[in-house]
């Protein structure tokens, strides 16, 4: 059974890879056996993650890619081609927000930014994976979204809205795309340990009402509880799943 969740043979491309999920995801990919790009919005500084790829005995490629540069994404994705020969798997994992500013606060420069990079830069990234997948017929595309996306937080009005037209990307490439042997899913996740997060999470008010809400399981998540779920996704194991938003938020959403 473990061979359906084998990546071996595989080539992952991952944007915003440098720390927090993308380096969870980059890890738990060659751990399965995948040959990983790394999307580096600065490729000098990869914090000793290729090396750490490379004792895993997976081949890598650290590359230049701020997904907000669309020249950037298009030179990332041929230089994937053009090293390994494919791209079968891409995770689109870069992404940030404004910050906890109210929805009348909001600057156009802010709304730009956080619009070019959760969702422009997603929906480019999956537009240039598209022609080597359509070619070899198989790819496997995870989109990270967010619980955000789904539920309302106040002062987060642009994240939300960016992070829930994702996951509608997600369901508009898979129907697309199907025919060509593209699977298209999207993750949700909840708060995560990271160091995104570490800066809001130290402060032991907003820690408590984030674990309250968080309401089955009462605790902030990891990062490999993240990168676990995107292995699936892009596994055998999960071949006939698609246009999927995989909700990993410790039952914040049910509540």
């Amino acid at each position: 059974m473990a061979t359906r969740f084998d990546l071996s043979g595989r080539t992952a491309l991952i944007t915003g890879a440098a720390r927090g999920l993308g380096r969870a995801i980059a890890l738990a990919f060659a751990e399965a056996g995948a040959n990983v790009a790394l999307g580096l919005r600065d490729m000098t500084r990869d914090e000793g993650l290729a090396e750490e790829i490379r004792s895993h005995g997976s081949r890598v490629l650290p590359l230049q890619m701020d997904v907000g540069l669309l020249d950037q994404i298009r030179a990332a994705v041929a230089a994937t081609v053009d090293e390994f020969g494919t791209l079968d798997l891409l995770v689109n994992n870069a992404g940030g927000g404004a910050g906890h500013v109210p929805a009348e606060e909001i600057s156009l420069e802010a709304f730009q930014q956080t619009l070019d990079v959760n969702l422009r830069g997603t929906f480019f990234a999956c537009q240039a994976a598209f022609a080597p997948m359509r070619e070899q017929r198989f790819g496997r595309i995870v989109n990270v979204s967010s619980q955000a996306g789904l539920v309302a937080l106040p002062g987060e009005a642009v994240y939300c809205m960016t992070k829930a037209a994702v996951s509608h990307l997600t369901r508009c490439l898979a129907v697309e795309w199907g025919r060509y042997g593209i699977n298209a899913n999207s993750v949700a996740p909840t708060y995560i340990r990271t160091p995104g997060t570490e800066r809001s999470l130290s402060d032991p008010i907003f820690k408590a009402e984030v674990e309250e809400r968080i309401a089955a399981l009462h605790r902030i998540g990891e990062p490999d509880e993240v990168a676990g779920a995107v292995v699936f996704l892009c596994s055998p194991a999960a071949s006939l799943i698609t246009g999927e938003t995989l909700v990993i938020d410790g039952g914040w959403t049910i509540r």
